[in-house]
């Protein structure tokens, strides 16, 4: 066994060294956003460029995930948990030295080549360290942990660029993660490596081409809203990466020692884990996107303040974590995990009620109430219903596959999320400037199409645009204006009311999925 009944007080320094590494990682998805602008003038590089340096995370993160996960199993957690900390950091001090676009683009994949493997192995450690009613404490700690780094991105984004320059953001990981390895080398046990096993180095290779594919289909779809799904820019990956998938389950369900043991896909409790870990990632953590948008470029809050509110959703992890590990281990998964997606689906039904064209964000206090008791309740129950569903043997790898379905669905979310807000925006654009009859056809046409180019994320900045001065001196301006703040919020209705079935869906799922018995650890 990896873990005794009884924790000792090692096994929290445990804790508190993986938690240190994951919040770097996944406070670096969201903490760049921010930065964005100062980038751009620094390197003077154009927008779709500068879309990379997010990307680039996203894209390594996803792939990285599976395969550090297996290498964690066979090598042994503890040394590639301290091998992708360090990649982690030295990837942060390369990135704060950057002085080109390209070289920051190429920095953040080494970053996030660090970062997933801290992501993925920590929840493997943190599960293989303790057990019984401290295993669902800690996975408590740990997905809070997870849930505040992500909400906190653009309030530390923010302070950071503010205070001192973009290059903060990446400079702050260097003294952290340092303090993470001295740490991780005198606190963390080594897993039980698997011996006599031979590596399945295709199944690697597949696995790790079939999900670069499925995440820069979707990167594509996201960044070109033009482009149709037949697009073969798009449809060629998404086909690509299908095919692998059939490949995949082909090749694994005949090796003897497989990457993945696809048995475990037998269980439907794993299976009910996998599923909300996916609605979570295209509900809640996709929607934050938007959200954030909402908030700075419609409602004229700044990043720091944007962050602040946002603090209302993220704060219940910190109130909520005991509470949540106590929770995730007397309630049964088919409550607690189905209830807390329901009860976000509620938070999405009443931000949908209330979002009106208000200029203020107390609207929606009582949507990030339920989202965020969802949230925090939710994380560490998926986190444990994995590795309790799963053998001993098996938890790294469970680890991983949960988290790579959390990070799909994110990454899925954010494109289809962004479709149905698109589809929204443009329609209401074209009713509310037909409507304006004062504005001559010409202006009408040249205005569509700009603000169209631009996007629903840009609409604002158009408007205030050089090119567009004109406009402010005529008379009707102001319905112009609301036509395009309007046109957001009804996108947002459409989102809202996608997240809302995607989470009510998922709920009913996992109700039936898990088993009422009591799990055994």
């Amino acid at each position: 066994m990896e873990q005794s009944e009884k924790t000792s007080a090692k096994s929290w320094w445990v804790l508190v060294a993986v938690c240190l590494g994951v919040f770097m990682s996944l406070l670096d998805v969201t903490v760049v956003n921010v930065a964005l602008p100062s980038i751009q003038k620094n390197f003077n590089t154009s927008f779709s460029n500068l879309q990379w340096i997010i990307n680039a995370y996203t894209l390594v993160y996803a792939v990285m995930l599976l395969l550090v996960s297996k290498l964690g199993d066979l090598f042994g957690r503890k040394l590639m948990f301290n091998i992708t900390l360090t990649i982690f950091t030295l990837g942060s001090l390369a990135c704060s030295m950057a002085t080109s676009n390209l070289m920051l683009v190429i920095f953040r994949g080494v970053q996030a080549l660090g970062g997933a493997g801290l992501m993925s192995l920590s929840m493997s450690i943190v599960a293989a360290t303790f057990s019984g009613k401290a295993r669902g404490l800690a996975l408590g700690v740990w997905g809070s942990v997870a849930d505040l780094s992500t909400a906190l991105g653009p309030l530390v984004g923010g302070i950071l660029v503010q205070a001192f320059n973009w290059r903060a953001i990446f400079l702050v990981n260097v003294p952290v993660g340092v303090l993470a390895l001295i740490m991780s080398i005198a606190f963390i046990r080594e897993s039980e490596k698997i011996h006599n096993e031979s590596i399945d180095f295709l199944g690697m290779l597949i696995s790790t081409v079939m999900v670069f594919l499925l995440i820069l289909g979707l990167i594509q779809k996201e960044n070109h809203y033009d482009y149709s799904w037949t697009n073969w820019h798009v449809s060629s990956l998404i086909i690509g990466g299908i095919v692998l998938i059939i490949v995949f389950i082909v090749l694994e369900s005949k090796l003897k020692n497989p990457m993945i043991d696809l048995s475990i896909f037998k269980n439907r409790g794993f299976v009910g884990s996998c599923i909300a870990a996916f609605a979570l990632g295209g509900g809640l953590y996709a929607f934050f996107t938007y959200l954030t948008i909402l908030l700075q470029n419609y409602m004229g809050y700044s990043a720091l303040q944007t962050g602040i509110r946002q603090l209302l959703i993220s704060g219940f992890s910190l109130v909520l974590v005991p509470v949540a590990g106590m929770l995730s281990d007397r309630i049964k998964p088919k409550y607690m995990i189905s209830g807390s997606l329901i009860v976000a689906g509620c938070g999405m039904l009443i931000a949908h009620t209330t979002l009106g064209f208000s200029a203020t964000w107390t609207v929606l206090i009582p949507a990030f109430i339920l989202f965020g008791i969802s949230n925090a309740l939710v994380n560490p129950s998926i986190s444990n219903a994995a590795v309790s569903s799963v053998l001993p043997q098996q938890i790294g790898m469970s680890s991983g596959v949960v988290n790579v379905f959390r990070q799909f669905g994110t990454s899925f979310g954010v494109v289809i999320l962004g479709l149905t807000l698109t589809d929204a925006y443009h329609s209401h654009i074209t009713s509310g400037l037909n409507k304006i009859t004062q504005l001559p056809a010409h202006a009408k046409d040249g205005l569509t199409k700009g603000l169209f180019a631009a996007g629903p994320f840009s609409g604002k900045a158009v408007l205030n645009s050089p090119r567009a001065q004109e406009l402010h001196q005529l008379p009707f301006f102001d319905k112009i204006s609301d036509v395009v703040t309007h046109a957001y919020y009804y996108g947002m209705h459409n989102v809202l009311l996608t997240c809302a079935t995607l989470f009510i869906a998922a709920g009913v799922i996992c109700f039936f999925l898990f088993e009422s018995k009591k799990r055994v650890d």
